[in-house]
C-alpha cells in the first residue's frame, strides 16, 4: 500500500478546499503518496459541489480526465453532490465508490479492496445523521489557508440544497479552532480565511447541543490573539449575523483585514421573501453603511441570484439599481438553476433561461464597473500585499489586505511574502500596478 499514489480534485467553495486538504492528509498518514491530478495515480478523489448546475456537469468531465491519466485507477466521489445524488454519481462510467457527508472523513477505511467495479458502491447516510463535527483546514495547496470553523445550516432558503447535503448547523470547539490556527501559522502561512456554511452562526452545536456556547464575535476576538498569524479574513457571512460589534472589532483588529463578502441574493424585498431570506434590503444597506463608516477602504463583495422564479423585469431592475447605488466592490453572480427537493423548484413564474442569462450578463457588467471604481479609489494608497505562488504568463499576483489584486513581473523570491507597496495605476487587464516601498515585511 505504501507506494500507492492518490490525486485530488475539488469543485466548489473554500469549505470544500479545506476538507479536501484534510482528507488528503489522512491518505498521507496511511502512507499514500499525493500527486497532481494530471498525473497517473492509483486513486482519484473528486470532491463535488451541488450549488451550480455547471458543477454537476463538470463532474463527468473530471472523471474522464482521471481515466485518461490512468484508466485502471480507483475513482471516489465525495462531497455535496455525492450526498444529494449518490446513485447518479455511482452510475457514471468509471466511478467505483461514492461517500456521503459523514463517510468522507473515514475514506481510508473503505480502501481494503481497490478492484474496479462495474457500478459504483455507495456509502451514504441519511442527512439527519450528519450531526457531528469534523474540523479541517487546507494547507500546502495555496498561499492562504482555509480554516473550517462551522458546518451545516439551519436556514430554509427556498433555493438551497446545502442543508440537505451538509445537515444541521454545528461548530468546531473554540479550542480546536485555535489549535488548528496555530498549526497553520507554524507552517509559515501568512493568511487564514475562515470558512464554513454559515459562519456567522458559529457557536451553535459546539458541544453537540443547539446552544451557542460562544459567539462569532468571541471566535474572531480569540483568533486575533493567536501568535504568528499575519492576516485573518472572514469569508462569506450572512448580513443578519454580521453584527456591529464584529464590524467594530475588525476595524480595530491586529490581524483581521477590511474585507467582507456578504450574500444579498436580491435587492427586491418581494424576492427576498420568496427566497425566505432572513432580512430585507434595508438591513443590507445598514450593514454596508456601517462597514464603510468605520473602514472607508473596506472591500465588500456581494452574492446575487438572477432569474429566481417570479423575478419580473421590475424586480430585476430593482436589484440592478439597488446594487448600482450601493457602495460595494464586486459581485458574484449566480444564474438560478432548479434543484430537486427545494421549494423554489415547484414555484410558478419560471424565468426563461435566455432571460436569466441576459440578466446575469448585465450584473456581471455592473460587477466589472464596481471593481474598477473600487480599484481606482485605492490608487495612491499604501497597502500590504501578500504574493501568491503561481507564475502566470511571466507575472506574480497578490492581494492587498482589502482584496485589490496586483501584478508585477515574476520573481520567485516574492512568493508568500508580505510587502509594503504604493498602488499606482490600473493595467490594461484591470489589475493594479505598484511601487515597492520596502523590500519585505515578513
Amino acid at each position: 500500500m505504501s507506494a500507492k499514489k492518490v490525486a485530488f480534485y475539488t469543485l466548489g467553495c473554500k469549505l470544500n478546499f479545506s476538507e479536501t486538504s484534510t482528507i488528503a492528509r489522512s491518505f498521507e498518514n496511511e502512507g499514500f503518496q499525493r500527486v497532481e491530478f494530471e498525473e497517473a495515480a492509483d486513486i482519484y478523489v473528486i470532491n463535488t459541489c451541488s450549488v451550480t448546475e455547471n458543477a454537476d456537469k463538470r463532474f463527468k468531465t473530471i472523471v474522464k480526465h482521471a481515466q485518461k491519466a490512468n484508466e485502471d485507477a480507483f475513482l471516489i466521489a465525495v462531497g455535496c453532490y455525492a450526498q444529494l445524488k449518490p446513485e447518479e454519481l455511482a452510475a457514471v462510467d468509471g466511478v467505483d465508490l461514492v461517500l456521503g457527508a459523514t463517510e468522507k472523513f473515514k475514506i481510508t477505511d473503505y480502501l481494503n479492496d481497490l478492484t474496479k467495479n462495474d457500478h459504483g458502491e455507495v456509502h451514504s447516510c441519511e442527512i439527519d445523521e450528519a450531526d457531528f463535527y469534523v474540523g479541517s483546514y487546507s494547507i500546502g495547496d495555496r498561499t492562504r489557508a482555509f480554516l473550517k470553523v462551522q458546518d451545516g445550516c439551519d436556514y430554509k432558503c427556498t433555493y438551497c440544497t446545502i442543508p440537505l447535503a451538509r445537515g444541521i448547523s454545528r461548530s468546531d470547539r473554540l479550542e480546536n479552532v485555535l489549535q488548528n490556527a496555530s498549526e497553520i501559522s507554524e507552517q509559515g502561512i501568512k493568511e487564514i480565511v475562515l470558512t464554513g456554511v454559515n459562519i456567522g452562526d458559529y457557536g451553535k452545536g459546539e458541544f453537540g447541543n443547539k446552544k451557542h456556547e460562544h459567539t462569532f464575535l468571541e471566535l474572531v476576538q480569540a483568533l486575533d490573539e493567536v501568535e504568528g498569524i499575519e492576516r485573518l479574513r472572514i469569508s462569506s457571512i450572512e448580513p443578519n449575523l454580521l453584527k456591529n460589534e464584529t464590524i467594530d472589532f475588525v476595524a480595530s483588529s491586529k490581524t483581521f483585514v477590511p474585507h467582507f463578502h456578504i450574500p444579498l441574493q436580491s435587492g427586491s424585498d418581494d424576492m427576498l421573501k420568496r427566497m425566505r431570506r432572513r432580512y430585507l434590503s434595508d438591513l443590507y444597506v445598514d450593514r454596508v453603511n456601517k462597514i464603510k463608516s468605520v473602514m472607508p477602504d473596506a472591500c465588500i463583495g456581494v452574492d446575487v441570484i438572477v432569474g429566481f422564479p417570479g423575478e419580473t423585469n421590475e424586480h430585476f431592475l430593482e436589484t440592478y439599481n439597488f446594487l448600482q447605488e450601493l457602495n460595494i466592490s464586486y459581485l458574484h453572480v449566480f444564474t438560478y438553476s432548479e434543484r430537486d427537493n427545494t421549494p423554489a423548484a415547484e414555484m410558478d413564474g419560471v424565468v426563461p433561461l435566455k432571460v436569466r442569462k441576459k440578466r446575469s450578463k448585465m450584473l456581471r457588467g455592473l460587477s466589472a464597473k464596481k471593481r474598477r471604481a473600487f480599484y481606482e479609489s485605492q490608487l495612491g494608497n499604501t497597502s500590504t500585499v501578500l504574493f501568491e505562488g503561481e507564475n502566470k504568463s511571466g507575472y506574480i499576483h497578490g492581494f492587498t489586505e482589502n482584496y485589490v489584486k496586483v501584478k508585477a513581473p515574476w520573481n520567485p523570491e516574492m512568493v508568500n511574502t508580505l510587502k509594503k507597496v504604493n498602488l499606482t495605476e490600473i493595467d490594461e487587464d484591470g489589475l493594479v500596478r505598484f511601487e515597492m516601498l520596502q523590500e519585505e515585511l515578513v
